[in-house]
């Protein structure tokens, strides 16, 4: 009975569910916030909130009781999402709003495995998502390939596609590796805008989702409530994502991550070591190609529409800052980072026009002062401690 009773027994998961309620509080009233004022508030108050848990060391708790009970803090995570997406069931822009979240977060795990790994650098993500998408929407259309399966064969695709840049990007160091990538990505853009076969300039439609004999497309009832099409979307993107969270957590855990990381810290350590450099960072850069295609194909699906606008040099960079602000090599600070990215900018429309300039002085700021990113990646640790 004493060790039921024991403070550090309970104290983390009562920690970890307060601090569940409250953020999912925050994001409901935050998403639901149409004025500009009252975005303006919630921000200042997050901004305070975060000061003063720093000063009074609530932050380090949370931190603490996170690395105490990581089960719990990944299953009240899933919880909120569920809760965010059933209590916006009838708003079609908010919802397609967290789906964009999601999966963006989730091609940020594919680029967190190149970039804060493995050190393989990759400027071309949106190229690969667009892979994807456009693989989605041409299997889709001319095919009766089940979707499911189709939504695996882009990330194949996508991978097949990145390895042709397997050997300059290996042949290359640095920023010379990053420019491989970037003349990449370029002329993805460029080969889609000419060829009529995938719409030209002005895109391709792309099918709803049908699943299990489901369309995803057609909205539902339920105790006579009109139920968003994309609550289905929704749930599906966060599937994704917690599935490919949970491959890649255990990847980083494993002998896998920690020669990853190795290679990453120091190439002729590595090697001196018996490390096969090149193995991992084939291994790395498919693993991430891979990733972004499955969550591009997901994403054409959602949106209906893909067009190579929508895959420019700018969404790349849209995706590193989200890998840079939420801190390189730390995939739990990938969500929260998108939401910076992603929503902020729609919920303040004056800014709106000038969201790709916030982005690039974002990073600017991060990289000057915070290059740690908000959400630093902790030192490995191979054995846990076990609890008084």
């Amino acid at each position: 009975m004493s060790n039921i009773l024991t403070p550090g027994k309970w104290l983390p998961s009562t920690v970890l569910g307060m601090a569940a309620i409250v953020l999912t509080l925050y994001m409901w009233m935050f998403l639901h916030a149409e004025s500009q004022i009252g975005v303006a508030i919630l921000l200042c108050a997050a901004i305070l909130l975060v000061i003063i848990s720093r000063r009074f060391g609530a932050t380090q708790l949370l931190e603490q009781s996170a690395v105490r009970r990581p089960g719990l803090s990944k299953i009240l995570a899933v919880g909120g999402g569920l809760a965010l997406i059933a209590a916006f069931y009838d708003s079609h822009f908010i919802l397609l709003m967290l789906c964009a979240v999601l999966l963006y977060s989730t091609a940020c795990l594919g680029l967190t495995v190149q970039f804060g790994y493995s050190g393989v650098a990759n400027f071309a993500g949106a190229a690969f998502f667009g892979v994807g998408s456009y693989a989605t929407a041409v299997l889709a259309t001319h095919t009766g390939i089940p979707h499911l399966l189709i939504i695996l064969i882009s990330g194949l695709s996508a991978a097949l596609i990145g390895s042709l840049l397997i050997l300059p990007v290996l042949r290359t160091r640095g920023h010379y590796a990053a420019l491989v990538t970037i003349a990449f990505g370029i002329l993805f853009k460029t080969f889609i805008e000419v060829n009529d076969v995938l719409g030209g300039p002005q895109g391709l439609q792309v099918p709803g989702m049908e699943l299990f004999g489901f369309k995803l497309n057609q909205g539902f009832t339920v105790f006579g409530l009109e139920i968003s099409l994309y609550v289905s979307y929704a749930i599906l993107s966060l599937i994704t994502f917690g599935t490919i969270y949970g491959l890649i957590s255990a990847l980083e855990r494993s002998w896998v991550g920690l020669s990853m990381d190795v290679i990453r810290t120091d190439e002729t350590a590595a090697s001196t070591f018996g490390l096969h450099i090149v193995r991992w960072k084939v291994v790395a850069f498919t693993m991430g190609n891979f990733i972004a295609g499955v969550s591009g194909g997901l994403y054409g699906m959602i949106s209906g529409f893909v067009a190579p606008n929508n895959f420019t040099f700018s969404d790349s960079l849209l995706m590193l800052s989200i890998v840079i602000l939420g801190g390189l090599g730390n995939i739990a600070g990938l969500i929260p980072a998108a939401m910076i990215v992603l929503i902020l900018p729609e919920k303040l429309q004056f800014i709106q026009e000038y969201r790709f300039l916030l982005f690039a002085t974002l990073v600017i700021l991060i990289l000057l002062f915070r290059p740690q990113g908000l959400m630093p990646r902790k030192t490995r640790l191979f054995f846990r401690q076990e609890e008084s």
